[in-house]
């Protein structure tokens, strides 16, 4: 009685705890700080990935709710997003943000990012990468936050007179970042009618990891991945993807990737770990997506939440 009653605890344990797989090394970690869409999905935040090198963050996409959840990961145990007050008030920040393409979902806590670590202490100009256009978006922020900049500026106490500034780097393909910790270079991928859209190729110490960015099929993966240690790469469901009109079957097509043609990517480019995000479920399950992709794909894969670490 025991025995089974130890088999039902740990069954249930399992059921409920995060699909986190552990950092394969103890410099460089991959936190998903939002794995989410354009849909609404309560239990995902807008996209949003950072990847940690000896507790530096730095921000790939800023999707909505992206401070909450850099914070709720502090929580967890990211030294990056720990709070730096004595009194244990939140506090998370980032030095440099790169954006993959200028599509909202993907860019909406750009804000958050620019004005919320600065309220919380930030001294210094954010540093933000992405393609043309990005000076016009920062622009637009700052400019409808001009009196809320003036009014928390000179108020008794207040944040700093330039941590809410911004350098914007609008990015071409290529090398687009370096420091003593990881080189960041962008790669041109084809999302619905974009003219600029990025993913990117990161190398720290002891990682190369590639992020897809929205993209439809392409084989650019194989050359910047080939054998990389982890492949982070957006997806629909095949079986879900069937039951939408055809009119968003023809955008959805020209924009994004399939399960199947996920596993064919991953196939050719041979990543240690492949984790599936910016999933378009349309219905389907989170098992469904998973066997879509492995019906094409013999890695290691995982379907990335929230939070999730690895």
């Amino acid at each position: 009685m025991r025995l089974a009653l130890l088999t039902v605890v740990c069954v249930l344990s399992s059921s409920i705890a995060p699909s986190t797989v552990p950092a394969q090394s103890s410099r460089t970690q991959i936190v998903m700080l939002g794995t989410g869409t354009p849909i609404p999905d309560p239990d995902r935040s807008g996209p949003a990935v950072a990847i940690v090198v000896d507790s530096v963050a730095y921000l790939f996409d800023a999707g909505a709710g992206v401070v909450r959840r850099a914070a709720a990961a502090g929580r967890n145990g990211i030294k990056a997003f720990a709070p730096r007050s004595t009194n244990g008030q939140p506090s998370p920040r980032f030095d440099r943000v790169f954006l993959t393409h200028l599509h909202s979902d993907h860019t909406l806590g750009l804000a958050d990012v620019i004005l919320t670590p600065w309220i919380q202490g930030r001294v210094a100009p954010l540093d933000i990468y992405g393609p043309p256009g990005t000076q016009h978006l920062v622009n637009g922020i700052l400019d409808g936050n001009a009196e809320d900049i003036a009014e928390r500026t000179h108020s008794s106490g207040g944040p700093s007179m330039n941590g809410w500034k911004s350098v914007v780097h609008e990015i071409a393909q290529g090398e687009v970042f370096r420091d003593s910790q990881i080189t960041v270079s962008a790669f041109v991928v084809p999302h619905a009618d974009w003219k600029y859209a990025f993913g990117y190729r990161i190398q720290t110490p002891d990682r190369t990891i590639v992020i897809s960015g929205d993209t439809r099929p392409t084989d650019v993966f194989a050359r910047q991945c080939n054998g990389c240690d982890v492949l982070i790469h957006e997806v629909y469901s095949n079986s879900g993807f069937a039951t939408l009109p055809k009119l968003r079957q023809i955008y959805h097509a020209h924009a994004h990737t399939s399960a199947t043609e996920v596993g064919d990517i991953a196939t050719l480019a041979k990543p240690k770990l492949l984790i599936l995000t910016h999933q378009l479920f349309f219905g389907a399950s989170d098992e469904t997506l998973l066997s879509e992709v492995r019906s094409h794909f013999s890695g290691r894969v995982v379907s990335a939440k929230d939070l999730d670490v690895y």
